[in-house]
């Protein structure tokens, strides 16, 4: 019993240093190479920012165990005003910290530019993505099928994507893949992302857009090659078109959305889309107080 009782308590203790950390699970575990360099960025500067961190508290119980006052041989010096060495350590030591800080910003955030294309030989699959409220559409422009809070990838290739919104600004988040990206509308932005190994890899809505902000999720499959052939083929061989009488239906605000697909899409819709002549949406969902907004089983 008080083998269990011990074992008990050490699991409790594991559980409360790791809390913390709950949060970052999907940054933490990449899945590809760009959260792969996301977080080794973010390890070296923890790394650099220890070497100040952990001096400074080591220091600071050093002093408050020294200076103590029943110790007699502490040096109580009232008049001392400067030290030379002193100032060095205090000066250099930050300095050289914030340089090192910021050149892995600089060349992190060069080399992990959203819009540059991961070095691969294969051709990199085009996604067309709109944030809607409160779901994501994704368009498969070359293979001509669309997805709704579904994004099926296949393992190893890249995956380029151009990203729009209907109306409120959005985020696009993969944590395990990485790079999050705003979405606005009347414009595109860029992502270039892989999925090295299969799995399913949550993805968020990492920006406030109104009541159905917090359900604004979309799972992404990584599959291989020849099932993610086999998806594509399944898709096209039922279900609705994604033309712009369908897409009006989507633009309804609507929450807690299950995945679907489009067996078609319209040609150009994801331009018409940016350039704003696609439906547009039928009233600012977000801001609409306390209006009952419908649960989507699609």
């Amino acid at each position: 019993m008080g083998s269990n009782g011990k074992a008990t308590r050490v699991r409790l203790a594991l559980l409360a240093l790791t809390a913390p950390l709950s949060g970052c699970s999907g940054v933490l575990d990449p899945q590809g190479p760009i959260g792969a360099s996301e977080r080794l960025i973010l390890i070296d500067s923890l790394v650099i920012m220890l070497a100040i961190v952990v001096p400074v508290i080591l220091a600071t119980i050093g002093f408050a165990w020294w200076f103590r006052a029943s110790n007699a041989r502490a040096t109580y010096l009232p008049n001392w005003a400067f030290s030379g060495h002193l100032e060095l350590i205090v000066w250099a030591i930050p300095a050289l910290v914030i340089t090192f800080l910021g050149g892995i910003a600089w060349f992190g955030s060069q080399a992990l530019d959203p819009y540059r294309p991961i070095p691969t030989a294969s051709k990199p699959l085009e996604i067309e993505v709109v944030s809607l409220d409160w779901k994501w559409l994704f368009i498969y422009p070359e293979e001509g099928i669309a997805t709704v809070n579904q994004l099926v990838l296949p393992v190893g290739r890249p995956a380029h994507f151009r990203l729009t919104s209907s109306g409120v600004m959005n985020s696009f988040f993969v944590p395990q893949l990485g790079s999050q990206i705003y979405t606005m509308a009347g414009m595109t932005s860029q992502l270039h992302l892989q999925a090295d190994r299969p799995g399913s890899y949550p993805g968020i809505s990492a920006q406030f857009s109104g009541r159905g902000f917090a359900d604004m999720r979309f799972e992404v499959r990584a599959v291989p090659e020849d099932a993610f052939q086999k998806w594509l083929a399944d898709t096209k061989a039922s279900g609705r078109s994604l033309d712009r009488k369908a897409y009006a239906e989507l633009l309804e605000p609507s929450m807690n959305v299950k995945p679907a697909t489009y067996r078609a899409v319209e040609p150009g819709l994801f331009g018409a889309i940016v350039d704003q002549t696609a439906p547009q949406p039928p009233s600012p969902g977000p801001s609409a107080g306390g209006q009952d907004y419908p649960e989507q089983g699609n």
